[in-house]
């Protein structure tokens, strides 16, 4: 031991020399001086033997078992980090650009649980003590093309590192995954870790864990730390392609996690209260500053799992939930919502469609199941005129653009009041008492083909070759005056 420690001395001496010697001369390094110091053979020599020296310590793990560095490492990384590693048989060692350990086809198992499979770990370790393995002491870990399978038991196993020691070494994962999974083991979905870092700030004091990701083809930005106590993490989430921003606080106890939230969607600002449990995550969402009364609130069932989101508005804007850049069409278009393992209900209540208060009492309805989506069941009202039901619809997306088909049912409660509306000429005022039709509408090009029009249970090939193609303007008034023609002319070849 005494040896060990003698020659870690010596070698730390010899290098603290060079570096003296080169601060202190390298600046005074002349033409003349340089070919001084290569004529003088005893300088060279003695920095040949220095350098060698040193090169030959750096080599010394290379003379160590297989076994011994392997048992040594799995020692150090279960203090460390409080999990168990399986490696690979062979175990490579490289001194440059720092002395470091390279292991193929590594795993990592809690409770006995394999929770990753490593294609590539590598181990940094310290210059001293490089003459005992048993004092060896883990800096830096990479891992790269890792996949991590995390289920409701160990969901928290990225939370459960950021409480490690990270004083003396980063941990860095590169092009790796994450596979979320449900109580059958079946993938709910999946989140690709492009660049991860646990690190610890000396002027905060504190373990930092920032990651850039994809998830759903969405590319998003996440850092997260712990307060002093540890009772509590601070997470900001950040969408740019979506212009989303999330920061949140998380209180953590055994029983549940309470948890609030601020974020900005569209320059629009929210926020978001939450409580997570062992068997579900329920949330409610407001507008604190410019419409504090709306109010969503949604649950997700963890087992089995199922999720549904309920909102009430004053008004709703369909443009900012399937417009060409909302949120809900970009995840739309992704077709992860297709997976048969997701069970989604979504129900909201609205006084009035946005920009146009004609609209009313909107019940939108949505669901996921089976891997189909759609908005059967979804009913308004035209004032006291009309009653519109939506059935047997499917939202689906064609050559990357989203497309809603399904049938419309409008039950007519006043027709005259219709025709004073559209100013139709009254020899054209027939009684109409239901309209069914089957309907396309493209969302990104606003654009509404109209099929298989019965009038009272009576199909008109007129009419329908009239409202079969209807190009949607955003200017509100021109969609008015625009109706009123098309509807009018429908109306003339109805009644003969």
């Amino acid at each position: 031991m005494r040896k060990t420690n003698f020659f870690s001395k010596f070698f730390k001496n010899i290098s603290h020399l060079i570096n003296s010697l080169l601060e202190k001369n390298l600046n005074k390094l002349n033409f003349k001086n340089l070919s001084y110091l290569f004529k003088n053979n005893k300088i060279i020599l003695t920095f040949v033997a220095f350098f060698v020296i040193f090169i030959s310590y750096l080599l010394l793990p290379t003379f160590y078992s297989q076994s011994d560095i392997s048992k040594e490492l799995k020692i150090e990384l279960q203090k460390k980090f409080d999990v168990n590693f399986e490696f690979s048989a062979k175990i490579r060692y490289n001194f440059f650009p720092r002395p470091h350990f390279i292991i193929t086809s590594s795993t990592i198992f809690d409770k006995k649980k394999e929770i990753s499979k490593i294609n590539k770990l590598t181990i940094f370790v310290s210059l001293d003590n490089l003459f005992s393995f048993k004092n060896i002491n883990i800096k830096d870990l990479i891992f790269e093309d890792a996949n991590f399978n995390l289920s409701k038991e160990n969901h928290n196993f990225f939370i459960q590192l950021l409480s490690k020691n990270f004083k003396d070494g980063n941990l860095t994962i590169k092009n790796s995954n994450i596979f979320f999974k449900n109580s059958e083991h079946e993938v709910l979905f999946i989140n690709k870790i492009k660049n991860m870092k646990y690190y610890y700030d000396p002027k905060e004091l504190k373990n930092i864990f920032v990651s850039d990701n994809e998830i759903f083809n969405i590319p998003y930005s996440i850092k997260s730390y712990f307060n002093g106590k540890k009772s509590k993490i601070f997470s900001q989430i950040d969408l740019n392609l979506m212009k989303f921003k999330i920061e949140n606080e998380l209180t953590i106890n055994d029983e549940k996690k309470i948890g609030k939230a601020d974020f900005v969607l569209n320059k629009k600002k929210y926020g978001a209260g939450y409580e997570i449990k062992k068997k579900y995550f329920e949330f409610h969402i407001y507008d604190r500053k410019e419409q504090p009364s709306i109010r969503y609130k949604g649950k997700f069932n963890l087992k089995p799992f199922y999720a549904n989101l309920e909102g009430d508005l004053e008004e709703i804007n369909f443009v900012n939930l399937f417009g060409s850049n909302a949120i809900i069409a970009d995840l739309l278009k992704t077709e992860i919502f297709n997976s048969k393992n997701i069970d989604f209900k979504l129900e909201i209540n609205a006084n009035y469609l946005h920009k146009n208060f004609q609209f009313q009492n909107i019940n939108f309805r949505a669901k996921i199941q089976e891997g189909l989506i759609d908005t059967d069941n979804t009913k308004f009202k035209w004032k006291n005129f009309a009653e519109f039901e939506v059935l047997e619809s499917l939202i689906f997306v064609k050559n990357g653009e989203l497309i809603l088909d399904g049938k419309l049912k409008i039950n007519i409660n006043d027709s005259d009041e219709i025709y004073k509306f559209l100013l139709t000429p009254k020899n054209y005022r027939n009684k109409i008492k239901q309209i069914d039709l089957n309907f396309t509408y493209n969302f990104d090009q606003n654009i509404a083909e109209l099929k298989h029009i019965k009038i009272d249970n009576i199909i008109n090939k007129d009419v329908s070759k009239i409202l079969n193609n209807l190009i949607l303007k955003k200017n509100n008034l021109k969609n008015k005056i625009y109706f009123k023609n098309l509807l009018n002319e429908a109306l003339k070849n109805y009644a003969g």
